[in-house]
């Protein structure tokens, strides 16, 4: 049974960076398209970027230039480097993947109809 566990998240002041891991237990990320959301109080999930099992990556706007969505094949991890960070990323953040072969892969972040979701790590932000 393929389990996702996040780690990386903590607290940093407006300007500062965090690099949140997720690895793959039980699977191999060459076999799914992974994706990155986030989730603050009292607000809808929102995808931030996703990375097709060939590499290719979206973003979305909001944190196009300040965070990387990138994985590591050998380690079956996935990672998101976030830098610039801003009050508003406050959040909690989920990995998610899906089979590499499904349509979801096509719209990557903008889905949410990613199989596997890790429980979240804490990202927080102070101004």
């Amino acid at each position: 049974q393929v389990q996702l566990v996040e780690s990386g998240g903590g607290s940093v002041q407006a300007g500062g960076s965090l690099r949140l891991s997720c690895v793959v237990l039980g699977g191999s990320t060459r076999d799914y398209c992974m994706a990155w959301f986030r989730q603050a109080p009292g607000k809808e999930r929102e995808g931030v970027a996703s990375i097709k099992s060939d590499g290719t990556t979206m973003e979305s706007d909001s944190v196009k230039g300040r965070f990387t969505i990138s994985h590591d094949h050998a380690k079956n991890t996935l990672y998101l480097e976030m830098n610039s960070l801003e009050p508003e990323d406050t959040a909690t953040y989920y990995c998610a993947a899906e089979s590499a072969v499904s349509v979801t892969c096509l719209r990557g972040y903008r889905s949410t109809l990613y199989y596997y979701l890790g429980q979240g790590t804490q990202v927080t932000v102070s101004s």
